[in-house]
């Protein structure tokens, strides 16, 4: 019933807010009688000030239309390279005519991020997003608000989310030969429990996995979000906080954490400085400081903005995260798209290098909660700087602003550099001398198909007219299985159907028939011929 009194209240107050807006105009144009009134810039940012507080906040675009690379002004195109019923797999294609600029484009690594779900949308990421695309081709994982989701689509839970982490990595690997992940926050957990399985199975895993501030170990420096989990009983979320979607949306009778709750809880977390906040605008408005006021609307627009969550998904990511702590106990079952419960176990990692970076002054996830990662992989070998802290540096100044840009930036782009070179070197090796004579031949064929530079599909990071040239169209109907297989578990039981049943060929089968073709690996164990 609590959703359905917001939406009356919001329904109500949504004309005021929007003739506040026109009074704010009205008031502040000084070639209008209302504007040459005494106080009439005050009375303007009063009501702009209004507007601001009673308006309905839509989801932002990330609004990326050029980046500039090596002093290159890039054109950027965003697409949907996946569609599944609780979230899209976003690419932020890069165009190009000059010839130099267009070979560092092929030859970069491709990096997908996870955005988190947890009541912002990706584009809270934009930052992110913009930076890595001066080095990187660059995917993200573009969560859907769970009420605009129909109830014909299921539910959707965090086993699901493990699911669809994986079917995006086995995307990449089917485009590039493999790729390279970063984990934002939340997704730091089902990305690392998405790996793991992967690895459990004998599977392809990512060159590299970046993970920052996020909840791995959620009982180091407990913040005021896992004191929150901890002192309330599963049960009691269940009661308090989940509510049914009205009926005016898609996603009608939903079970759902809806976003102004979590939004109040945003607020609540540091009601002085946001209080603080909002006076400063209006004060800036009445001084006529356009800048400083732009600023705070942009900020705003994105932080007012929130999604409703599938309630499986919220109260799993309860229990198993922040209540169990399944992850770290080593008790997480996380069920497959055929019904196969399979232990998590990052221990089984072993081909994939890690980084972790935290924020000295984190009030969501605490210092230490990141860095736990490296000890669960305790197959991956530690290294000199793979863990960063950043100084000075809150929850969103990690993947966000000048701290981003100038700290954690070089060092990410660094560390990713540095494996995929290693990767493309490894991959451009010659076969053992037992190979057969056309084998020898070809090894810098085969690394190139593995890495997937000269693709047809790839040639987004290439100029227009290249891309007209004849190749083989192989990439549309991988997208199409995949976007058949993605349903999380519901009426369209079938997550990535492929997850399930492809076994990895064993060393003693390949040693077996020493008359086949040479194989490069690809995504799920399985070998393509050269």
């Amino acid at each position: 019933m609590l959703y359905q009194i917001y939406e009356a209240q919001r329904s109500l107050l949504e004309p005021f807010a929007d003739m506040a807006d026109a009074a704010s105009k009205l008031y502040g144009n000084r070639h209008t009688l209302l504007g040459q009134m005494p106080m009439a810039q005050r009375v303007s940012a009063a009501y702009a000030l209004f507007h601001r507080l009673g308006k309905d906040y839509e989801k932002p675009e990330f609004g990326i239309r050029k980046v500039d690379v090596d002093g290159v002004e890039v054109a950027i195109d965003e697409r949907v390279e996946l569609d599944m019923p609780f979230c899209q797999l976003l690419r932020f294609k890069r165009f190009s005519d000059d010839p130099a600029t267009l070979e560092k484009l092929k030859g970069q690594p491709p990096v997908l991020i996870v955005a988190p779900l947890s009541g912002h949308y990706a584009t809270l990421l934009r930052d992110t997003v913009r930076t890595m695309l001066e080095g990187h081709k660059v995917y993200i994982t573009d969560w859907k608000n769970a009420r605009m989701v129909p109830l014909s689509e299921g539910e959707f839970h965090l086993d699901d989310y493990v699911n669809y982490v994986q079917e995006f990595i086995r995307h990449l690997q089917g485009k590039y030969g493999n790729c390279h992940i970063i984990s934002v926050c939340q997704p730091t957990v089902p990305v690392l429990a998405a790996v793991s399985l992967m690895a459990s199975r004998g599977e392809q895993t990512p060159i590299t996995m970046t993970m920052m501030g996020g909840p791995i170990d959620a009982r180091k420096s407990p913040t005021a979000v896992n004191n929150l989990a901890t002192q309330r009983s599963y049960e009691w979320f269940e009661n308090n906080v989940i509510f049914r979607v009205p009926q005016n949306y898609p996603g009608a009778g939903r079970r759902v954490y809806p976003g102004f709750l979590q939004h109040t809880g945003f607020i609540a977390m540091n009601p002085d400085r946001h209080a603080s906040s909002h006076y400063d605008y209006f004060k800036d408005l009445i001084k006529g400081d356009q800048s400083s006021a732009e600023t705070h609307r942009k900020f705003y627009d994105e932080y007012n903005a929130v999604l409703d969550m599938d309630a499986d998904y919220y109260l799993e990511t309860i229990k198993t995260v922040f209540q169990d702590f399944k992850l770290v106990n080593g008790t997480w079952d996380v069920r497959s798209p055929d019904g196969k419960l399979e232990r998590v176990r990052p221990q089984d990692i072993t081909a994939t290098a890690q980084m972790t970076v935290e924020g000295e002054l984190d009030d969501i996830s605490g210092s230490g909660q990141t860095k736990a990662a490296h000890a669960l992989c305790k197959g991956v070998e530690r290294r000199e700087g793979d863990h960063l802290e950043v100084k000075g540096a809150g929850h969103y100044g990690i993947f966000s602003g000048r701290r981003w840009r100038t700290v954690v930036y070089p060092q990410v782009k660094a560390f990713i550099a540095d494996y995929h070179a290693k990767a493309v070197a490894k991959a451009s090796e010659p076969a053992s001398a037992a190979a057969s004579p056309s084998q020898v031949a070809r090894p810098q064929q085969r690394a190139a198909d593995a890495l997937g530079q000269l693709r047809l599909d790839d040639l987004g990071d290439v100029a227009p007219d290249l891309a007209k040239a004849p190749a083989p169209q192989r990439t549309p109907v991988k997208r199409a299985a995949a976007k058949k297989v993605a349903a999380p578990r519901g009426k369209a039981a079938a997550a990535p159907a492929r997850l399930a049943a492809k076994a990895p060929v064993s060393a003693a089968a390949k040693r077996a028939a020493p008359g086949a073709r040479a194989t490069t690996p690809r995504g799920n164990g399985r070998a393509r011929q050269s």
